[in-house]
């Protein structure tokens, strides 16, 4: 069986979007912790890295766990989601902001929705699963998928 599969759902283009959704995230959460914005004691997927290592990280490693699990979230989007609308993209944007709330969070010691930290962890949070849903969704809805070549019949 080709990669290549009608409805834009290709292995290659779900895990394309996915890498995109984690670079424009990423950059835009770096460029607003630049700006001393976002209350995070840490970038959330580094915080995770280290509780999961258990062991001091560079941000790079951050950076992996981050594009690893946007990269699988979008994917299962893309692949499997029988509806592919701005709303069902919200949706998982929206579970997945509900499950760092009650999972991550605690995990890494920032208490329930990181209140431990900052009940601005609620909304800060809340941002980049926002973009995440929007990204997802513009780039399954507008990337162009492959047109695979028609089979001959000889």
């Amino acid at each position: 069986m080709t990669d290549a599969e009608h409805d834009g759902r290709s292995r290659l283009r779900a895990i394309g979007i996915g890498l995109l959704v984690s670079i424009v995230t990423a950059a835009v959460m770096l460029a607003l912790a630049a700006a001393g914005l976002p209350p995070f004691p840490k970038p959330p997927s580094l915080a995770f890295a280290e509780t999961v290592l258990r062991r001091t990280l560079p941000l790079p490693v951050g950076l992996l766990f981050h594009t690893v699990y946007v990269t699988f979230w979008s994917v299962i989007f893309v692949r499997h989601f029988s509806r592919r609308d701005a709303w069902t993209a919200l949706a998982l944007a929206a579970v997945l902001w509900l499950v760092i709330l009650v999972v991550f969070f605690p995990v890494m010691g920032w208490g329930f929705a990181g209140v431990s930290v900052s009940p601005r962890l609620i909304p800060a949070s809340f941002v980049p699963h926002l973009l995440f849903g929007l990204l997802l969704w513009g780039l399954d809805k507008y990337l162009p998928a492959s047109r695979s070549a028609p089979s001959s019949t000889n």
